[in-house]
């Protein structure tokens, strides 16, 4: 399969801070593993800058333009709240993540790519419509969600999100709209608290699989082929968007899950499986968590190859 992969060296410039574990190199360690031979076949392409309207759509025109007011100057930081952090580069690198996300969708709806993962950061699923978090100031994948809409005229949009953490942000925004689906396997508990069984959106478009602390491929597989996968199925999307968070890996330092790596081979082809059925060739994966730099490049390079395996 044709996958485009989206990057920009903005990303780098976005600085936490020392020992901050979400860091520039998380993107160096992705895209050195993706220099591999294999992976002559990307469409390597620029992350553009995500237009204000855009974001507008998945926050709001006051919320951006709060975070755009938080302009450091040149070697200092601002704190957003203990862990997420804004810096000079900071605004660059997160109008390119989401532009990533928005140019991923492009790529896709119009067809010279077949999927398409974007390597940027900050990370976006913790972003609430009114409010960042968890090192994360943009949702997106709801601002692609929402691009797609406004641009193409898909309505039935999904999201799943096999990170570690449970993605309250995307749940704030996509729960409350029927025809927008939400579906995450998390730790629970963990941060950010949220993500309980319960919780299932206005029309049942939320399905959450908390995974209690020290789960495994086995209960990970189980969660997905029992609860998420037949939901999303259901689903029928148009457009399939992944938080590909890679922090439920056995060697990341912030929380307990025990996956491998073929576990996230194991849920793309699953995933690529469903969408065929429903939005064949129409796929962008968006990196998020993952803390362990070589667990994190090797994940995400068995991810990409899951992608351009796909026929």
């Amino acid at each position: 399969m044709t996958v485009a992969l989206f990057t920009h060296p903005a990303a780098l410039a976005h600085d936490t801070g020392e020992h901050h574990p979400e860091c520039p190199d998380r993107i160096r360690a992705v895209l050195a593993a993706l220099e591999a031979p294999e992976f002559q076949g990307l469409l390597r392409e620029i992350a553009p800058q995500a237009p204000m309207e855009a974001l507008a759509a998945a926050h709001s025109p006051a919320y951006v333009e709060r975070i755009q007011a938080i302009r450091p100057e040149a070697g200092q930081l601002s704190y957003i709240d203990g862990d997420t952090v804004v810096s000079a580069g900071t605004w660059d690198a997160a109008l390119r993540s989401a532009g990533g996300a928005i140019a991923g969708v492009d790529a896709v709806m119009e067809g010279w790519a077949e999927a398409a993962f974007v390597a940027m950061r900050p990370p976006g699923h913790h972003a609430e419509r009114e409010r960042a978090m968890g090192f994360c100031l943009f949702n997106n994948a709801a601002v692609a969600a929402f691009h797609a809409r406004a641009r193409y005229g898909l309505r039935r949009i999904a999201v799943v999100d096999f990170d570690v953490h449970h993605g309250n942000g995307t749940q704030d925004i996509f729960g409350p709209d029927s025809d927008l689906f939400y579906a995450s396997s998390h730790q629970y508990p963990c941060y950010p608290g949220t993500g309980a069984q319960h919780e299932r959106g206005v029309a049942g478009n939320v399905v959450n699989a908390p995974l209690p602390p020290g789960a495994g491929s086995a209960e990970f597989r189980a969660a997905w082929r029992d609860e998420i996968l037949p939901a999303l199925q259901k689903f029928a999307p148009e457009l399939l968007i992944i938080s590909a968070g890679f922090d439920a890996h056995a060697a990341d330092p912030l929380a307990q899950l025990r996956l491998r790596e073929p576990d996230f081979i194991w849920a793309t082809e699953a995933l690529l499986a469903v969408s065929d059925q429903s939005c064949p060739k129409r796929v962008v994966s968006l990196l998020e968590g993952g803390y362990d730099l070589q667990a994190l490049a090797s994940s995400a390079a068995a991810h990409m190859r899951s992608l351009m395996r796909a026929s």
